[in-house]
């Protein structure tokens, strides 16, 4: 019966030794992870500059309505490419900004052309941080033109301290993240989603 209590009260150290063990190896990586030079928090998530721009996507609250149209378009294996690309991630309440029943039209198998033309307008080949965003805007004397993936022009400005971009039909978008830094890029969150001469 002792014996018995016995190897009980050590199975039991055992499995608690372990348990709290595990639990401080999950800690530290979990602080190796936050301390990691340039990680941000997006949508409730770190974003890892190790980590390429839709590995990082997936992972944010804010961008499931993004991570769903990439997806839909076939644009994953691009944007886990070298790049490096510069990508203005509209959040999901910039989606919802839309005329209603806009994004359900383009995730539609039919619409995937469209849907990729107003995704890779939000995409510009190079990293371009906020930094040198600022420094084109300046130089364009309050205004900077810059090619997307697509082939439309997408021009940049300031409001006050804050980069805003306005798209062919002059609708302005904000940036309210910059410089998501990302393995093969940078993330730029906005607050509106642009959208290409149609």
């Amino acid at each position: 019966m002792k014996r018995s209590n016995l190897f009980t009260a050590l199975l039991l150290a055992l499995v608690l030794g372990y348990s709290t063990n595990s639990q401080a190896q999950d800690t530290m990586t979990g602080d190796h992870k936050k301390m990691e030079k340039g990680t941000k928090m997006v949508g409730g998530a770190a974003m890892y500059p190790s980590k390429d721009i839709v590995s990082n996507a997936v992972n944010s609250k804010d961008h499931t309505t993004l991570v769903a149209a990439v997806k839909a378009a076939d644009l994953v294996g691009t944007l886990q490419g070298d790049g490096p690309f510069t990508v203005f991630a509209p959040t999901n309440a910039a989606f919802d900004k839309l005329p209603a029943g806009t994004v359900q039209t383009l995730l539609k198998p039919e619409n995937k052309s469209k849907l990729q033309g107003v995704l890779t307008y939000h995409v510009l080949s190079g990293k371009f941080g906020a930094k040198d965003i600022v420094k084109a805007i300046k130089k364009g004397m309050g205004t900077a033109e810059f090619t997307t993936v697509n082939g439309s022009k997408l021009m940049a400005m300031l409001n006050g301290d804050q980069v805003q971009l306005k798209d062919a039909s002059g609708n302005i978008s904000t940036v309210t993240i910059a410089d998501v830094n990302q393995s093969n890029g940078v993330i730029h969150v906005v607050d509106t989603v642009v959208l290409p001469g149609m």
